[in-house]
């Protein structure tokens, strides 16, 4: 399979960086509204309000340009499903995948943004296809949460597989505009196109774990994928153990930088 990288650039002006500076006094309050909303704060928010506010300050306007956009890969379907558990039961170390989505032109964080995301099971394979070809009868590992007033969209999955040519990662798409009926997210405009991936000390303990080691497919590193080499680095997870051990389940973290007026 083939699946090549579209990189977008990431656009700055004098204008913007003022917009930015001046937004930052508000972003300390964004980790104590993460905290009061029950969700752990993204990589570099504090939740002290004297001590940590610069630093989660300085961490968001660092994060406060375009992520990159990729290739969307051959296995995108449009069901839009809204849901937070995509499971279906499917066998891996559990993770709770947390996004955070900053609108790029103010730094503050996007509410009502549609992260819709897909990705492989333990074996390498995604749901609705098989012997090559589209057979939408599967559905698990896919689904579209919107980001609450703090810019989070949360989803409980499985830590992904791998297939031949890849690294592990899951693709996601980010739509705005729209609205939710019955239970699918309906019109609106996707904004971004992009990968997740994962810092290569975990895949390779997670490979060694039930069900995975079952995959018998050569496992591609980051550093080997094509794909990762164009951008792949700014939306790597940072990952957290939730007990002792990786089979516990594992916390990944990430902030997208998007513009919601853009139709990339």
């Amino acid at each position: 399979m083939s699946e090549s990288p579209h990189p977008q650039s990431e656009p700055s002006n004098g204008r913007e960086n003022a917009s930015r500076r001046a937004v930052l006094t508000g972003l300390g309050a964004t980790a104590l509204s993460l905290a009061a909303a029950g969700l752990a704060a993204p990589e570099g928010l504090g939740t002290s309000p004297q001590s940590e506010q610069a630093p989660a300050a300085a961490k968001l306007e660092a994060a406060c340009v375009l992520t990159p956009e990729q290739t969307e890969g051959p296995y995108y379907l449009d069901l839009e499903t809204v849901r937070k558990n995509v499971t279906e039961g499917k066998p891996g170390v559990p993770m709770t995948l947390r996004t955070t989505v900053i609108d790029t032109r103010t730094c503050a964080p996007l509410p009502d943004v549609a992260v819709d995301i897909w990705q492989c099971d333990a074996r390498g394979i995604y749901s609705g296809y098989v012997a090559g070809g589209s057979t939408p009868d599967t559905t698990f590992l896919r689904g579209v949460q919107l980001t609450n007033s703090s810019g989070v969209a949360e989803f409980t999955t499985i830590y992904p597989g791998w297939y031949v040519g890849r690294a592990l990662h899951i693709h996601l798409k980010t739509h705005v505009g729209g609205t939710v009926s019955g239970g699918t997210y309906e019109g609106g405009h996707v904004t971004h196109t992009g990968q997740l991936y994962f810092p290569e000390n975990y895949n390779t303990q997670v490979a060694a774990l039930t069900p995975y080691r079952t995959n018998t497919a050569r496992r591609t590193l980051n550093a080997q994928d094509g794909i990762y080499r164009n951008g792949g680095s700014s939306t790597l997870l940072t990952i957290t153990l939730v007990g002792s051990t990786l089979s516990q389940g594992v916390i990944g973290t990430v902030v997208l930088g998007i513009d919601p007026t853009a139709t990339p």
